[in-house]
C-alpha cells in the first residue's frame, strides 16, 4: 500500500490496511480464477518500457523497437489472457489493443470540464484497466487511486503499469462501498459507469461527497434513458442484457440525486445516445456488444423492450 503515506492523516488507516491485508489474501489463493490472471501479469512484469505517453486518445506503453518481434509476440499472448478488455485503446511494445469500448471519446468529453488534476489526490471508481488512469496521468497528479473489486481488471491494471511503472498510479481491490474509509480526502472523484449498479444511487453520492476534500470536485457518468423528466427506469431483470442494473436515470434525474445528496453547483454538461461506433466487438473483446444489445427493428429499443441507452455526464461540487 504505498499509497497510504501519500494520503491526509485523517483517513482510516487501520481498516484500509486490515482490508488491504484480507483482500489480498483472496486475490493470492492458488486457484483457477486467480491463477488465469496473476499468471500473465506476473510474467509480464519482466518487461519494462522505455517510453510511456497517455497525452494522446491511445495510450502508448513502449514503442516497437524497444523489443524483438519473438518478445513481442510473448507480450502479445500474455495480454490476450485479460480478455475481454473492455476500455482502451492501448499500444504495447506496438501492440494495438483495440479494446471495445473506445474510452477517448469519453475522455474528450470530459476535458472541456475536468478540474485542475496537477498536484492533486483522485479517486477512479470502478477504474477497470486503468485507461482513464493514465489519461489523468498526463496532467501530473499526487496520486490517482483506482477502485477495482474485479480480479480481471485489478490484474490487467498491474500487468499495464508493471510496464509503464508510473508511481503515481495505484490500485486497490476496492469497491464504492469503501469509500466512507476516506473522510475528506479526494480533490477529485470520478464516478463513471457505476451509479446505475447501485440500489440506493443517493446514499452512493453522499459517500463519493463524504471522501471528498472540501471544495473538491466529483465527476459522475451514468448510463442513462432519454428524456427531460427528472425520472427512473427500474427494469425488471436486465438492462440492455446487463445484469444487476437497478436505477437508470434521465440526466435530470440524476442532476437531482447530486444535489439532494448534498452536491453543489451540479451541471449535467454532457448527454448523448450509445451507438455500436462506440462500444462494439473487436479482436480483444469477441463477446455480444453494444449491437447485441438493442433490437435490429427498433434501434431506439433495448432487446428487453426498454428506451436504448444514453450516456449522461454530470460536474459537482463540495462546499469548501
Amino acid at each position: 500500500m504505498e499509497y497510504l503515506h501519500l494520503l491526509p492523516d485523517h483517513v482510516r488507516t487501520d481498516a484500509l490496511t486490515a482490508l488491504h491485508a484480507e483482500r489480498q489474501r483472496w486475490v493470492n489463493q492458488d486457484k483457477k480464477g486467480f491463477l488465469r490472471y496473476r499468471r500473465p501479469c506476473e510474467a509480464l512484469a519482466a518487461f519494462r518500457a522505455g517510453h510511456v505517453d497517455c497525452s494522446g486518445d491511445t495510450v502508448v506503453i513502449g514503442r516497437a523497437d524497444e523489443i524483438d518481434d519473438e518478445r513481442r509476440e510473448e507480450v502479445r499472448r500474455h495480454l490476450l489472457a485479460f480478455k475481454p478488455w473492455r476500455k482502451g485503446p492501448f499500444s504495447i511494445f506496438g501492440i494495438d489493443v483495440d479494446a471495445e469500448w473506445r474510452s477517448n471519446r469519453k475522455w474528450q468529453r470530459l476535458l472541456p470540464v475536468l478540474p485542475d488534476l496537477e498536484g492533486r489526490i483522485i479517486a477512479d471508481i470502478g477504474c477497470n484497466n486503468g485507461y482513464y488512469m493514465f489519461r489523468m496521468a498526463a496532467h501530473r497528479p499526487r496520486l490517482v487511486l483506482g477502485f477495482e473489486p474485479s480480479v480481471q481488471h485489478y490484474y490487467c491494471f498491474r500487468a499495464l503499469n508493471g510496464i509503464a511503472a508510473m508511481k503515481e498510479l495505484a490500485i486497490d481491490l476496492l469497491g464504492v462501498e469503501h469509500l466512507p474509509l476516506f473522510p475528506a480526502c479526494f480533490d477529485v472523484i470520478f464516478l463513471m459507469g457505476v451509479i446505475y449498479h447501485r440500489p440506493s444511487p443517493v446514499d452512493t453520492l453522499r459517500d463519493v461527497l463524504t471522501a471528498l476534500a472540501p471544495g473538491g470536485t466529483a465527476i459522475v457518468e451514468s448510463q442513462a434513458i432519454p428524456g427531460d423528466d427528472p425520472i427512473a427506469l427500474f427494469p425488471a431483470t436486465t438492462y440492455a442484457k446487463a445484469p444487476g442494473v437497478y436505477f437508470v436515470p434521465t440526466g435530470s434525474c440524476l442532476r437531482n440525486w447530486m444535489v439532494k445528496a448534498g452536491f453543489e453547483a451540479v451541471e449535467l454538461f454532457c448527454s448523448h445516445p450509445m451507438s455500436s461506433a462506440e462500444q462494439r466487438r473487436t479482436e480483444w473483446m469477441d463477446f455480444e456488444s453494444y449491437r447485441d444489445f438493442i433490437r435490429p427493428d427498433a434501434p431506439q429499443t433495448t432487446v428487453e423492450g426498454y428506451p436504448a441507452p444514453h450516456r449522461v455526464f454530470l460536474r459537482g461540487r463540495k462546499k469548501g
